[in-house]
């Protein structure tokens, strides 16, 4: 028997019952009668109507990936997109003649994604319950309902980072990265100096909030304490003269990786450094209270790097650097970390370890990375210096 009992809303007025699904992170296309209008082996004149082109636009600028599961021979079907210069929108696309369902699983694996996370667009209903039937997780829908679905605000974030709008840039350049590790022969520190990487660390400004925040809400693993910050709190600490949010952004030779780095760190003083005191007045230590790397560049140690950007900018201010760690189940490396950069152990406690650096010390940045510091609150903006190993 039905339960006639009312059940009560989250305070954001979402239904605990009914989640909401999870968010859209792809949106795979069949194309004949799909993405465009007609069919390619049968010789029609094909169209891609402006909806749709408009579409792929729009899903792309949000950060949402898109690719191809089509009953087609590869090269027309490469040709044809060129030709509606939509060929650069699609990541991994799977056209030959298997089941809808392998390519859907070949897209995911590609992406790393769940399969919760992909919609599904064919006119076929056959083609929609076969991909429903092999993978349950994933959305099937007609390309009227998916056109309905985004109109709907369903598909859409509601907010779009700058990493989200080269979300799909980004994969491109992991593709060619991955394709040169495999190929390359060689010891792991001669790989790392092929890669050619440059860390720059900078302080953070409003648009960098929901990343910020996303960062410290996600990565568990390469995480200090554990911490999490809301878009808010972050906004707070930015404007607090007693901290900085500093974030780092990584690239190498083959493209970006985005904005992969946070430190969270308390200053201890009441205003700006050049505002009156010069740079060389701080006594109080800078406490790095969080910092963290994203997992997309775990390999690559950098993080060495991120730790030896704040001592020298706290050096530069007259401070020494002391670093929290609070032990999490996932988060020990961390901890490594710190004390391969150099960090002695000043006290322990069993939720929290308190560590800095010698007076004269600090880590030095790998030879394989570039090293590019800007100190906005101590110089013009704009102004950096740039440290190279």
């Amino acid at each position: 028997m039905q339960s006639t009992e009312p059940h009560s809303t989250e305070p954001n007025g979402t239904d605990p019952h009914n989640p909401p699904p999870p968010q859209v992170k792809c949106v795979v296309w069949d194309l004949d009668d799909t993405l465009w209008d007609g069919t390619l082996l049968e010789g029609d004149d094909l169209s891609v109507p402006e909806a749709n082109r408009q579409l792929v636009r729009t899903l792309d600028e949000h950060g949402i990936l898109q690719s191809v599961a089509s009953r087609n021979e590869p090269g027309p079907v490469a040709e044809q997109l060129r030709d509606f210069g939509l060929d650069e929108y699609f990541l991994y696309p799977q056209v030959g003649w298997s089941a809808k369902s392998a390519s859907l699983r070949a897209v995911v694996q590609e992406l790393n994604i769940a399969p919760e996370s992909v919609l599904f667009v064919d006119d076929s209903e056959f083609e929609r319950a076969e991909v429903a039937g092999e993978l349950p997780g994933v959305r099937c829908m007609t390309r009227q309902e998916l056109h309905a679905l985004v109109a709907a605000g369903a598909v859409l974030p509601a907010q779009v980072t700058e990493d989200a709008r080269r979300r799909r840039a980004m994969y491109l350049a992991e593709s060619r990265r991955r394709t040169h590790e495999v190929a390359f022969d060689g010891p792991a520190a001669e790989f790392l100096e092929s890669l050619g990487m440059t860390l720059r660390v900078r302080e953070a400004s409003t648009a960098d909030l929901a990343r910020a925040a996303e960062l410290t809400q996600r990565t568990h693993q390469l995480n200090t304490t554990g911490i999490t910050f809301g878009q808010d709190e972050l906004a707070s600490l930015i404007r607090d003269p007693g901290h900085r949010v500093l974030v780092a952004e990584l690239d190498d030779r083959f493209g970006t990786y985005g904005t992969i780095g946070l430190a969270v760190v308390a200053t201890g003083t009441t205003g700006r450094a050049g505002t009156g005191a010069g740079p060389r007045a701080a006594a109080h230590p800078w406490t790095i209270r969080l910092l963290l790397m994203s997992c997309r560049v775990m390999g690559r140690n950098v993080g060495t790097s991120l730790i030896a950007a704040v001592a020298r900018l706290a050096a530069a201010h007259g401070a020494r650097t002391v670093a929290h760690f609070r032990p999490t189940d996932r988060n020990r490396q961390m901890l490594v970390t710190y004390r391969f950069a150099g960090f002695a152990v000043e006290s322990r406690t069993d939720d929290l370890v308190v560590l800095s650096l010698p007076e004269a010390g600090g880590p030095a940045v790998p030879g394989y990375v570039r090293l590019v510091i800007e100190d906005t609150p101590a110089a013009p903006r704009g102004t950096s210096q740039e440290l190279i190993a």
